[in-house]
Formats: structure tokens, C-alpha cells, sequence
């Protein structure tokens, strides 16, 4: 057989293996349901209609404010900051990674297969500011080797989005949201109850990126406090 031949070969084949995996994954999730991992606002808003939830963490990304949020906490003239995933490989490159987080804690919540469709619809809509559906494994604080939920679905914006922002200095960041209210709210509420809820998960759970900003949100709010005074 010809090379070029071969090549057109082995890619229908690929071709035929990826389809097979997705229609086996589409089935599972029918008739199993679906497992959504939250590392935002999903932890202390989570979907309408779950029947189980796993806290637990995933592994090979960082969460990092470095997303515009213009249809929640925030608008197009003055968009806010909101959290997504950035794999470990990216992230080397643009941060030191010494002394930070190595994995990334949330919740995983189970969908029943009756109201499925429906929760992908609405987060979907809900996620559609520049966020994509991945899978990821979950895993928990009994057992780092063997994880708790396979294939859980999460949302990432991913760094070739649109509304990806990027890093920038914490004071820059903390100011941003400090400043900036959307249709879902002031966003350092969004950055106040991620921190919350963090600690709530898993006390003693380490995410300095969040923790720092909460810092700096928490004093810019006590000085225009006494501003006020």
C-alpha cells in the first residue's frame, strides 16, 4: 500500500475510534447521567437539580482569575474578572511556579440522567462568555492514585478564547473587581464567596491566587469604608 494511502487510512480510523468514544461516552451519560465539576461560582451556586456531589480536586491545572466576565460580573464597557483553568504545561511558562498550588480543589455534582439535557442547556447559556465543555478526573482527599469521579464534565476558558485576559499585577486585579457590578452582581462577591466556599470544602485547602486577591479586595473595601465614615 501506498504511504499516502496508509496515512488516509489510519486517519479514518482515528476518525472511527474518536466517534466510537464519544457515542459510548453520550450513552453512559444517558442512561448514568452526567458529573459536572465546579471551581467557581458552581461550588456555592450549583445546579438546579443534582443528586450527589463529591468535593474533591483535580489535577494538572491552576485557577486563576485571568477570564473577562461581561454577562455576569460585568459589562462590555467595564467587564469583570472571573476564574478559569489554566493547565499546569501553559501556566509554567507565564508564572514561577514555585510555592503554589498544585492541585486545584471544587466540587463535583451528579446530574440524573432525566434532568441532563437540561442542566447542559442551562450551563451552556450560563457558561457561554467564552467558557468550553473538557473533561476532567476528580479525585479525592482518601485516594490521590485512583480518582473518585471519572470524565467529569468542567468548563474552561481557555487561553485562545476571546474573553481571556491574563494575568496582571494582584493590585490591578483586586481593583478590577473591587470596581466592577454585572448583571449577576457586585464581583467582589464572586471573589469573596469563591474563598469562602473554599474553606468550607476543605479547610486548610491552599489557593494563594485567590487568597491574595481576597486580601487585597477585603482592604480595598475597609478603606472606602472609612472613606464613607
Amino acid at each position: 500500500m501506498a504511504p499516502n494511502n496508509l496515512d488516509k487510512v489510519i486517519d479514518r480510523l482515528e476518525h472511527k475510534i474518536e466517534d466510537h468514544q464519544h457515542n459510548n461516552l453520550k450513552q453512559q451519560q444517558n442512561n448514568d447521567g452526567i458529573w459536572v465539576f465546579g471551581y467557581g461560582s458552581l461550588i456555592w451556586k450549583p445546579p438546579i437539580h443534582y443528586e450527589q456531589k463529591q468535593i474533591g480536586y483535580i489535577k494538572n491545572f491552576v485557577r486563576r482569575f485571568w477570564q473577562h466576565s461581561e454577562d455576569h460580573r460585568g459589562t462590555p464597557e467595564k467587564p469583570g474578572r472571573v476564574v478559569t483553568l489554566i493547565p499546569y504545561d501553559e501556566w509554567k511558562n507565564i508564572e514561577s511556579v514555585r510555592g503554589h498550588d498544585t492541585v486545584t480543589w471544587g466540587v463535583a455534582f451528579k446530574i440524573p440522567s432525566d434532568d441532563a439535557e437540561a442542566t447542559r442547556a442551562y450551563l451552556d447559556h450560563r457558561e457561554k462568555n467564552g467558557y468550553t465543555v473538557h473533561t476532567v478526573d476528580v479525585y479525592s482527599l482518601e485516594d490521590d492514585k485512583v480518582p473518585a469521579v471519572k470524565n467529569a464534565l468542567v468548563y474552561i476558558g481557555t487561553t485562545d478564547n476571546e474573553a481571556y485576559v491574563g494575568p496582571a499585577p494582584y493590585p490591578a486585579i483586586a481593583k478590577q473587581i473591587f470596581e466592577t457590578y454585572g448583571p449577576s452582581g457586585w464581583n467582589a462577591e464572586y471573589l469573596l464567596n469563591l474563598a469562602e466556599a473554599l474553606r468550607e470544602i476543605s479547610p486548610g485547602v491552599r489557593d494563594d491566587h485567590v487568597f491574595e486577591l481576597e486580601r487585597l479586595v477585603k482592604k480595598l473595601i475597609d478603606e472606602d469604608s472609612q472613606k464613607k465614615k
